[in-house]
């Protein structure tokens, strides 16, 4: 089991992101500073031993005269330097007197008998002296087999460090609070879009997006931050135009779903209550005639009907809404010329009222559809002209192909569709006129099972209305070349086959049956 970190890094881990960085910041800076300052004082120091070493060697040169001369060396060069002169021929190094040295004479000693074993021209070396403190040390051979040995302090150069060593520190401090002071405003106002990305995020979650109706009109700031900023804001911004899209479809479908629901409730409420109202009628039946009986039980099994064929709407729409599952069609090869005639004629036996002329011509056209639903379709098209509009009124269907297409279209020259209502005329349950009385108008759910089924079937219906008439076109798609019937379907006079629209002038009904 992992443990939750604790203590600095926990601290480190709560804090801002301009924080972290500035921090981060000052952390590299105080590196390199480190780094440069201990390299300009190595250098320093080096520079400073090598003038001093070289002030030793022009001073020697003068003292290496005075021991040839006089055995030793009288004339002193600096204050503070020592020298002395070793006799080194016998093995070990003998001072000779007088010589000017400190109480702790063992290093010039050492470094006169280490030059003449090594036998190179001289020999420096860097040590403390007693309590005088640390000296440069530099050997010269005078001749052979005498030394020269001269010491020479060390503090300036020690002090000269130790100044530069606190310049730096002093210099570097006040670098480094001014980059971490100003490089954190810099950050933060270069990490002010991620700032009002978090703020417009925080924003949004005060909306309440359970609502039907709810809208994210909020979008991240304006431009500036650089490219990988524009970048995330553009990101942040197309994931926000993607959840408003979810969300309005979402409200749309539960408004959708809503009307539906409220839709079929009222629908199934008429016909249940009329079977309730009847069957409480039934408790006097010993008191009723005959005949009045009968009606009664006429009217129950009328809605009890009229409330299945609503049912079945409901279950077929349903299925065909989750065809992905099952697939309700049995599609084969169908001569729509003959399937036409059949609605026809059971058109004309309904609708009396409505004289019906048919455009098919003697050419079948076979695409593979299922031939009872699509006789569903037609059956609901010719009723929906039927009822909405007068008597009298010409009700018109047509058959024609195209190299892709075949093309049903039922028309009628009624008063025609409102304008505001075509593009709801397929809607479940809706109503142009909602005036009118359920004896008279449908369910609502004709045009909408009859746009399911084509749909299903890979076409579509197109609706074209205007004053004076009304056309629903119904488009099925072709077999590939080869599987249906060579010949085109011709007009009833034995010409051309007629448009879809040659049964009639364009228009239908001034209601819909959707």
């Amino acid at each position: 089991m992992r443990r939750a970190p604790s203590g600095p890094r926990q601290a480190y881990g709560r804090l801002r992101l301009g924080t972290r960085l500035a921090l981060g910041l000052g952390v590299l800076s105080l590196t390199v500073f480190a780094v440069v300052g201990t390299v300009l004082t190595t250098y320093m120091r080096d520079y400073l031993e090598r003038q001093l070493s070289d002030r030793m060697k022009s001073a020697q040169v003068i003292q290496a005269k005075d021991a040839i001369e006089h055995g030793t060396v009288r004339r002193e060069t600096y204050i503070g330097w020592y020298q002395a002169v070793y006799d080194v021929s016998g093995g070990e190094p003998r001072l000779r007197r007088p010589a000017a040295l400190p109480e702790d004479s063992a290093a010039f000693a050492s470094l006169a008998e280490r030059l003449a074993r090594s036998r190179a021209d001289d020999v420096f070396d860097t040590r403390p002296v007693g309590r005088e403190g640390v000296y440069r040390l530099r050997a010269c051979e005078v001749k052979p087999g005498v030394v020269l040995v001269t010491a020479a302090p060390t503090t300036d150069i020690e002090s000269t460090v130790t100044r530069l060593i606190t310049v730096q520190v002093i210099a570097f401090a006040l670098a480094l609070l001014a980059l971490v002071v100003f490089g954190r405003r810099t950050l933060r106002r270069g990490l002010k879009p991620l700032s009002d990305m978090a703020h417009t995020a925080h924003t949004i979650t005060s909306h309440d997006l359970t609502e039907s109706a709810a809208r994210l009109p909020l979008r991240a700031g304006p431009r500036g931050g650089g490219p990988e900023m524009e970048e995330l804001r553009t990101a942040f911004n197309t994931m926000l135009e993607h959840i408003d899209d979810s969300l309005a479809v979402r409200a749309e479908a539960e408004q959708r779903l809503r009307r539906f629901v409220a839709d079929a409730s009222h629908e199934l409420r008429t016909p249940l209550m009329s079977v309730r109202g009847y069957a409480d009628l039934f408790q006097y039946a010993a008191a009723n005639a005959p005949e009045e009986r009968d009606n009664h039980l006429s009217r129950l099994r009328a809605e009890a009907a009229r409330m299945g064929f609503l049912l079945d709407d409901l279950l077929l729409l349903a299925r065909l809404d989750a065809s992905e599952a099952e697939i309700p069609l049995r599609p084969a090869a169908t001569d729509l010329v003959e399937l036409v005639e059949q609605a026809a004629d059971a058109f004309r036996a309904s609708h009396p009222g409505h004289p019906l002329r048919t455009s098919t011509g003697p050419a079948a056209v076979c695409p593979a559809v299922d031939a009872q639903r699509l006789r569903q379709v037609l059956d609901n098209l010719l009723a929906n002209a039927a009822v909405h509009t007068p008597p009298g009124t010409e009700v018109s269907v047509s058959v024609a192909m195209t190299d892709a297409e075949a093309l049903l279209a039922v028309a009628d020259t009624g008063p025609g569709i409102p304008a505001a209502d075509r593009a709801r005329v397929f809607d479940r349950f809706y109503r142009v006129d909602r005036a009118r009385t359920r004896d008279r108008g449908g369910s609502g759910l004709g045009l909408s099972v009859a746009d399911s089924l084509i749909r299903a079937h890979g076409g579509a219906i197109d609706l074209t209305s205007g004053p004076g008439g009304t056309v629903f076109t119904v488009r099925l798609p072709l077999p590939l070349p080869g599987t249906r019937s060579s010949g085109s379907p011709t007009g009833g006079e034995g010409g051309p086959a007629a448009p879809p629209f040659a049964a009639g002038p364009v228009g239908r009904g001034a209601t819909a049956e959707p």
